[in-house]
């Protein structure tokens, strides 16, 4: 049937269907019932291969993804979600009508055999089969290896047909598993109480970010999908908790690109009496120790792209890699001349930002792509992060860090804000006047009284795509956003 997968490349889906139609039919006639139930099965391919004794018998289930004919002898390969394994079938050992019937099968159905185990002439663990079982059939040929598995579409719409052609997709995302439950394990030993809050808000808080907005019909109320979990998991600690975390889903309603998706999964660890260095000891650990865990090693990728997460990380306060880059006297220059200057150096400035907002754009477009090993940038400016605590010795900076690492941010972390009345001042300036936008909830459990605290978030899907080495973070969701089909 190797022919059979070329012939299919050379067919439009409409006949290929119909062919399969034929072959389901010839089946049913045959007696074999084309969707089958559940089926037995002596383990999965993985524990086969491990525990494989040549003549011991087994039951093995999965989708036909090889098949070789040999006149009066089939080979096929049989795939599940650890792997393949070869099964053999000879007419005189499952009968005429057996095999008759076998060879209607397409590429792509899934079937149970059982028989006996016995290593072939060229050293391959084999299944000799002697009774086979219809378990699912499939209408719809799987993507040929060279068109499907590098069409863009394809893979990232038909994601499924991506993992059963694709074995590094799947390692991919059996890996981010494995990373998520070795975070959960780190911050369990720790100490830290998983939670969970709203998904859905009356207002969304905590970052800077435009919500998707929905319609509560009970409540006749508009609501918001979060954009982040802070003021919720903030209220855990006014309310005792001393170590919480939330590995959570949030929505932000704006652009696609290669790191941006806009449901996304964020982890956000707040510590009573932390601080901003109780974070940054925190996430250096815990992401080392995810790397090693999951990945084995500390280095990933290769050449001038490599990135080390060998500790201690560097450490350097905002207005210095700005002075780096935008000149000695940057914070000496008034709107204008900075404006000037940051259009000199290639930067787009709009007409209403203010000082900030231009030193934050020569950050993000000329500086922050290039910090490629760990960089935890400090001491950021108040008016960027409104629910940070203020530098001791500077009124205009605020207690912060920035991880960088590979060029973009993996988490923001600093020493929370737990004045009710600071909190209020900034809520009020964010809001330009409208009282609806400050968050009167979050400020009466403020004033409650918050203990000083560490918080702290991370990218997941950002994160991972670093350890996996990937350049986009579509490749390590399992279904990514697209844009809709015309």
């Amino acid at each position: 049937m190797e022919h059979q997968a070329q012939e299919e490349t050379q067919l439009d889906t409409n006949t290929l269907r119909e062919q399969r139609l034929a072959n389901m039919r010839e089946l049913e006639a045959m007696g074999y019932t084309p969707f089958g139930g559940g089926y037995e099965r002596t383990g999965r391919m993985c524990d086969i291969r491990e525990t494989f004794a040549e003549g011991n018998s087994a039951r093995i289930a999965g989708r036909i993804v090889a098949f070789r004919e040999m006149g009066k002898s089939v080979f096929v390969h049989l795939q599940d979600a650890t792997g393949r394994f070869q099964i053999y079938v000879r007419k005189d050992a499952v009968g005429e009508d057996a095999f008759k019937a076998f060879k209607c099968l397409d590429l792509g159905d899934h079937i149970g055999a059982e028989g006996e185990l016995f290593v072939t002439k060229m050293g391959e663990p084999t299944l000799k089969v002697a009774n086979w079982t219809l378990l699912s059939k499939a209408l719809l040929p799987l993507p040929a290896k060279w068109h499907g598995l590098q069409d863009v579409e394809i893979r990232y719409r038909q994601r499924y047909l991506d993992f059963i052609a694709n074995p590094d997709v799947c390692t991919v995302f059996r890996q981010r598993s494995r990373a998520v439950k070795a975070i959960r394990d780190f911050l369990y030993a720790r100490d830290y109480l998983e939670v969970e809050t709203p998904m859905m808000q009356a207002m969304p808080g905590g970052a800077a970010a435009t919500p998707f907005k929905t319609h509560y019909g009970a409540l006749n109320a508009t609501m918001y999908l979060r954009i982040a979990p802070e003021l919720y998991l903030k209220r855990m600690l006014v309310g005792g908790y001393d170590r919480v975390f939330e590995l959570n889903r949030n929505f932000r309603n704006e652009g696609l690109s290669r790191f941006h998706n806009p449901e996304f999964t964020m982890l956000e660890i707040y510590e009573a009496f932390g601080n901003v260095r109780t974070m940054m000891t925190l996430v250096t650990e815990l992401i080392t120790d995810v790397a090693q865990t999951v990945y084995g090693k500390l280095v990933f990728g290769e050449g001038a792209q490599a990135i080390d997460l060998t500790a201690p990380w560097r450490e350097v306060p905002y207005r210095d890699l700005i002075r780096e880059r935008a000149g000695e006297d940057w914070y000496e220059l008034d709107r204008l001349a900075m404006a000037q200057r940051a259009t000199e150096l290639g930067v787009q400035v709009a007409p209403d930002w203010d000082e900030t907002e231009i030193g934050q754009e020569v950050f993000e477009k000329l500086i922050e792509k290039t910090l490629q090993n760990p960089t935890f940038v400090t001491r950021l400016p108040k008016d960027l992060v409104p629910l940070a605590k203020t530098c001791v010795d500077d009124p205009e900076s605020v207690d912060v860090f920035e991880l960088i690492i590979g060029g973009r941010e993996i988490a923001p972390g600093y020493e929370e804000l737990n004045d009710p009345l600071e909190q209020r001042r900034r809520f009020e300036q964010q809001a330009n006047g409208d009282p609806s936008k400050v968050d009167e909830d979050f400020l009466l459990a403020l004033e409650h009284g918050m203990p000083p605290a560490g918080g702290m978030g991370i990218g997941i899907d950002r994160l991972i795509m670093i350890l996996s080495e990937v350049e986009a973070i579509r490749d390590v969701i399992l279904f990514p956003q697209l844009k809709l089909k015309a």
